[in-house]
């Protein structure tokens, strides 16, 4: 089992550098099919999470891809987010939050489609503090409460909106989940337990897939790097679907 949760954290922590993603969109059902309880396989996630996306905005901070300033409120917002995505879930049924998040996404996913390809700042735009602070509260309510990263959504909110060039945004998409994932793990531990020995070994081990994923991105064209988030977001697309409609 040790072998197989190392090969696991490589790949995720690849998926994470490279797409800019927390993983656990992908962690949790593998952990499934390896046989974890959801909860524990949940909580693994949360700890490779974690350390992936400090270690990976660390990464990019270093080649200067992360823009720490603006990323800074949006990130407290998502660790502000992700405790009141606790509470939230008491009062909205499942159900209504997977359709408020599948609008979300097919939102996120047309300005993602739509954008234009920005090689460098020079056309970047800016927001209000505020208004980015509330931007990563809604972001990381839906987060937590769905347990996803977040970046999923930030992402091609940054491309599309603010015209952030695509590798950069997928840095300051990873800075984002370093904190929602933070404050999930907070959450869990104040709640329940969590699974540190298994999670330990997929969270060290991802640490050499996001080093990977991270110098893949940035020997790539942003074409195909659009193209991959775009296969990535139709996965998400059709992991829900099928979760709303089908079970």
């Amino acid at each position: 089992m040790i072998i197989e949760l190392i090969l696991v954290g490589i790949f995720i922590g690849t998926m994470s550098g490279f797409l800019g993603i927390g993983g656990g969109m992908i962690l949790v059902p593998i952990l499934l099919v390896l046989g974890f309880e959801i909860k524990d396989a949940i909580g693994i996630s949360i700890v490779q999470m974690v350390f992936s996306s400090v270690y990976g905005s660390y990464l990019n901070h270093k080649k200067g891809l992360l823009i720490v300033g603006e990323g800074i409120f949006v990130g407290f917002g998502g660790f502000l987010g992700g405790y009141i995505g606790g509470y939230v879930t008491e009062y909205i049924s499942d159900g209504i939050l997977q359709v408020l998040f599948f609008g979300l996404l097919i939102f996120a996913l047309f300005r993602l489609l739509f954008a234009k390809n920005h090689e460098d700042d020079s056309q970047t735009k800016s927001l209000p503090k505020a208004l980015l602070f509330t931007m990563g509260v809604v972001i990381g309510i839906f987060s937590i409460t769905l347990g996803i990263g977040g970046s999923i959504i930030l992402t091609p909110l940054l491309v599309g909106l603010l015209h952030y060039p695509l590798k950069k945004a997928v840095s300051a998409g990873l800075f984002f989940v370093a904190f929602s994932s933070l404050a999930g793990m907070i959450s869990r531990l104040s709640h329940g337990s969590i699974d540190f020995e298994n999670g330990l070994i997929v969270a060290v081990a991802s640490l050499v897939g996001v080093t990977f994923g991270i110098w893949l991105k940035d020997h790539v064209k942003a074409t195909h790097h659009k193209m991959a988030l775009l296969a990535l977001y139709l996965f998400a697309l059709g992991m829900l679907i099928k979760k709303i409609w089908f079970f």
